[in-house]
């Protein structure tokens, strides 16, 4: 987290709180660029159009984010919801990134 923002737990204003809020959003945003780079890696790299969609990776990829949720005291049902939407999402992405790089 870069310097100008508090942890959590060292925030005493809004304005820290915020400030924290807006640099974690950045991070997530760096970290799903860096994510959409591997839909495109596996776009470049599955051979076929049904290769794209797996629903047992799915599966898999949103189980494992909901225990991890859970471990850390997150809920996990909120967790589960926020990745369907995530991989449902790159799974679109990596479907026109496919189309595109064999048109």
């Amino acid at each position: 987290m870069p310097e100008t923002a508090k942890l959590p737990e060292q925030c005493e204003t809004m304005i820290d709180v915020r400030a924290g809020v807006d640099a974690t959003d950045r991070e997530l945003v760096a970290l799903l660029e860096r994510r959409f780079g591997y839909m495109r890696a596996a776009a470049r790299i599955k051979p076929t159009r049904d290769a794209v969609r797996d629903e047992d990776r799915k599966a898999s990829v949103i189980a494992a984010a909901v225990a991890e949720a859970e471990d850390r005291g997150l809920p996990g049902d909120l967790i589960g919801e926020l990745w369907e939407q995530l991989v449902e999402g790159s799974i679109a992405y990596e479907f026109v990134h496919w189309d595109q790089i064999r048109d």
